[in-house]
């Protein structure tokens, strides 16, 4: 068994379009994982990239439609703006669950509601023409199409959750957007950076928030964000084969993206470490 995770939205806070961020993309969180033998598929949130890959679903389905689990790490702007012009919502006989935490009393049907309530977009959720179910995480695995889900709750200033899919084969990938790793206070619970490396584990690849640089981040402190050098030091420390750092600052540009990399690097090297260091970017596949 293998699976392909693609990159259709990297971004984080906005859309940043434009010619300086061609390279890396614009477009905000989505990363479509997909079974390549059987096809299942699951979209990590759905940030504005969820547009693109709703339109290419559409064309490629098959007889028996579209099938997705869409698994939203939190209900911020960035993370579920695409979601009202996902194509495969408006065809009838596709099948299409939508899962993600609580906001305290505040359930994901709710805030999708809101969402596509007549003042900001002219179809309301009940007249969508896919079969749509919203469920919430909690402490039980999702049994997703091909793999399962755990979460796993991490520092930002929202119910945010990290998950962790572990495919047949013992293959796995960790998705981690909107995470402070050092700064803020939280209420993530005693001993949560063992927890949180012992939840990545030696993953086959680790996508990590990584929006700022070490001389931006003091700036931003307790905004809910890490720096690319914490990611890599925490892939380190997990035992992590591969990093993708994501969650990128609006006003990184390619040419800053491609520097950050470099230095992203050099950290490895300094450690002996084995780490492959990569920055996601719009239309990159990775295979597990």
């Amino acid at each position: 068994m293998s699976a392909s995770v693609t990159f259709w939205g990297v971004r984080g806070t906005i859309p940043s379009p434009g010619p300086q961020t061609v390279r890396y993309g614009g477009n905000t969180a989505c990363v479509e994982v997909r079974d390549t033998t059987t096809g299942h598929l699951v979209i990590l949130d759905a940030g504005t990239g969820i547009r693109n890959l709703g339109k290419e679903l559409h064309e490629r389905a098959g007889p028996g439609g579209v099938r997705a689990d869409i698994v939203v790490s939190h209900a911020h702007w960035d993370h579920i703006q695409g979601l009202p012009y996902f194509a495969p919502f408006f065809v009838k006989g596709n099948v299409l669950t939508v899962w993600g935490p609580k906001q305290g009393d505040v359930g994901m049907g709710d805030i999708l509601k809101a969402l596509m309530q007549p003042v900001v977009f002219p179809v309301p959720l009940e007249a969508l023409a896919a079969t749509l179910e919203v469920r919430h995480v909690d402490a039980e695995p999702i049994q997703a199409r091909g793999c399962i889900i755990t979460a796993m709750r991490v520092r930002h200033p929202s119910v945010t959750l990290a998950y962790r899919l572990e495919f047949p084969g013992g293959k796995s990938l960790v998705y981690v957007t909107d995470d402070e790793l050092t700064g803020g206070t939280y209420e993530e619970g005693p001993h949560w950076r063992q927890r949180f490396e012992e939840f990545i584990g030696d993953t086959d690849l680790l996508i990590h928030d990584s929006t700022y640089t070490p001389e931006e981040y003091p700036r931003y402190r307790g905004w809910g964000h890490s720096t690319y050098a914490e990611s890599v030091e925490l892939a380190l420390a997990a035992g992590a084969k591969r990093v993708a750092l994501f969650h990128h600052e609006p006003e990184h540009g390619d040419a800053a993206m491609d520097e950050i990399v470099e230095r992203a690097r050099e950290i490895t090297a300094q450690k002996h470490g084995r780490l492959e260091v990569m920055a996601a970017a719009e239309g990159m596949t990775v295979t597990l």
